[in-house]
């Protein structure tokens, strides 16, 4: 039985991971960090019984503790490692810059070091972000795309990926990089613009609100869908040869159409119920993202099947469900 390690296993992608690597048969260990509150509300589902899913455990950990990461890796010696855990907000990487160069940067040096030290011929998966295009140089953006990040989440996201190349070609170790674009389903954080949208939609049809405040509606990405994208993550480590990869749809849409979007689907106009708010605006706004995952599709066989208006969609009923249950 093969055995996986994921951190970040309470964030979207870590536990639709977890789903997929569970049901492919393997036994998953995820590192989490302690706190005095609950964290695991995506996870749940799947260890309330530790005698309905044995292969699943959690343990304490933090990327920020290398120790602790040695300790880890040396107990489990894992055959993959998905490296999924960051102070992933970009707005936020503002506000605590260092915090997240130590957690996102640093974090992923400190696990493959603690890979490298225990000497094991584990296969790594890195979550390299599309914000490390920031001000794009060229459109669409591919592999060879140069990176020139607007943000200190995107500047660490950066280093943790060339370090990453570094010790794949140092070292001999397997490793992957996937530059995964935006990816969304109705797990995603209530801080990302996407849910805050269609959560915001659900209340305001269900009279629970009135007005939805935005930053810059200009700003346009490339949005797939999660589940999919922790497949591609799947099928990278599973390739004979480690590469890195773009992951996308190839198509984007500004937030103003995800407003839309999601707005009429429940038969309000949007313009209604949104307000702009200066404080949502970046210092420094990155305009445009649209990847070209030609490679990802030759290579692993990959290619993204969710339509923009049906990851919309499925957003705003699983957050009507959920407010109308609440």
């Amino acid at each position: 039985m093969k055995k996986a390690l994921i951190t970040g296993i309470t964030g979207q992608d870590g536990s639709y991971l977890a789903e997929l690597l569970l049901a492919k048969g393997y036994e998953v260990y995820g590192i989490i960090r302690r706190s005095s509150s609950f964290n695991t509300g995506r996870i749940d589902h799947l260890y309330q019984d530790p005698h309905d899913n044995p292969r699943l455990k959690l343990i304490y950990g933090d990327l920020l503790d290398s120790s602790v990461l040695s300790k880890i890796l040396r107990t489990i010696k894992p055959d993959e490692v998905y490296n999924l855990a960051a102070q992933s907000h970009v707005r936020v990487s503002f506000d605590i810059p260092e915090y997240t160069a130590d957690s996102v940067a640093l974090g992923t040096l400190r696990l493959l070091e603690a890979i490298r030290h225990e000497n094991l011929k584990t296969k790594f998966y890195q979550a390299s972000s599309s914000e490390m295009f920031g001000k794009v140089l060229s459109v669409p953006q591919n592999e060879d795309t140069p990176f020139n990040p607007r943000s200190p989440y995107a500047c660490a996201k950066v280093f943790a990926h060339h370090i990453a190349k570094t010790y794949r070609d140092a070292y001999g170790m397997f490793i992957c990089s996937g530059i995964l674009f935006n990816h969304e389903s109705p797990r995603r954080g209530e801080t990302f613009v996407t849910k805050k949208i269609t959560k915001a939609v659900a209340r305001i049809k269900l009279g629970k609100q009135q007005h939805l405040y935005l930053g810059n509606l200009e700003a346009k990405r490339d949005w797939g869908y999660a589940p999919e994208y922790v497949e591609a993550m799947w099928r990278m480590l599973q390739h004979n040869e480690p590469d890195d990869y773009v992951i996308a749809t190839g198509e984007t849409h500004s937030v103003q159409e995800f407003v839309e979007e999601a707005f009429s689907s429940v038969g309000l106009n949007w313009k209604d119920h949104v307000k702009i708010d200066p404080k949502y605006f970046r210092p420094a706004e990155v305009d445009l993202l649209l990847g070209d995952y030609s490679k990802a599709k030759k290579k692993l066989g990959w290619e993204p099947k969710m339509t923009f208006k049906q990851l919309v969609k499925i957003m705003v009923e699983a957050d009507l469900a959920e407010e109308k249950n609440g």
